[in-house]
């Protein structure tokens, strides 16, 4: 992996010249197809993940969410997605993630990954998943996407994340990461409102 890095900035690239090359020129006019989101519930030191039972990625350890539906916000998709999921109302989120995986035979993604620590209920089993907490250390990167291991510290850190990848099938060939030191906590959102564009990140 190469990198370069300041206090407050700071960006990753891997998978060697080729590859990263191949993303950014699939990167020029891409679209996705579907987008999704991930919500991660924090308790201090520990984060609250799930085993999802079926459906994309069935098997894997991951954040409760799911695919937007029609005229539903990326924040509105994720809080929805956590009751249904583990039975857990978030009521306030940070946006800290905004991630593109471009694939090259499967279907084309963008996901919005939130962080919340303020919500209510009891983590519950369902159809869909198991909920586990696990400490920041412990997290299982084995079990889980392969790109995760490369963002998500970042966003448990408190750092806000935008990142490229380019996967075939469930294999991460090549990324591009950066990250930003959120100084006042992030883009806090407590309501449905539909995040614009790029997001804007607070400094």
């Amino acid at each position: 992996m190469n990198g370069r890095q300041t206090r407050d900035r700071g960006s990753e690239r891997g998978g060697g010249a080729a590859l990263l090359q191949e993303l950014r020129q699939r990167l020029a006019g891409w679209r996705p197809q579907f987008i999704g989101t991930l919500m991660f519930i924090r308790d201090r030191r520990r984060v609250l993940l799930i085993r999802k039972k079926r459906g994309l990625g069935a098997g894997r350890i991951n954040a409760p969410g799911g695919k937007i539906e029609a005229g539903e916000s990326p924040l509105a998709c994720a809080m929805r997605e956590t009751r249904e999921e583990i039975g857990v109302t978030v009521r306030q989120a940070t946006l800290m993630a905004e991630l593109r995986f471009v694939e090259r035979v499967d279907q084309q993604w963008y996901g919005y990954a939130f962080v919340a620590s303020d919500f209510a209920g009891t983590p519950t089993e369902t159809v869909e998943a198991t909920p586990h907490w696990f400490a920041d250390a412990d997290i299982p990167y084995g079990e889980m996407w392969e790109d995760d291991r490369l963002w998500l510290p970042h966003l448990l850190a408190g750092r806000f994340v935008k990142a490229d990848f380019l996967f075939e099938s469930s294999a991460a060939l090549a990324h591009q990461l950066q990250w930003t030191a959120m100084r006042h906590g992030g883009i806090k959102l407590s309501s449905p409102g539909t995040p614009s564009g790029t997001m804007g990140v607070s400094r």
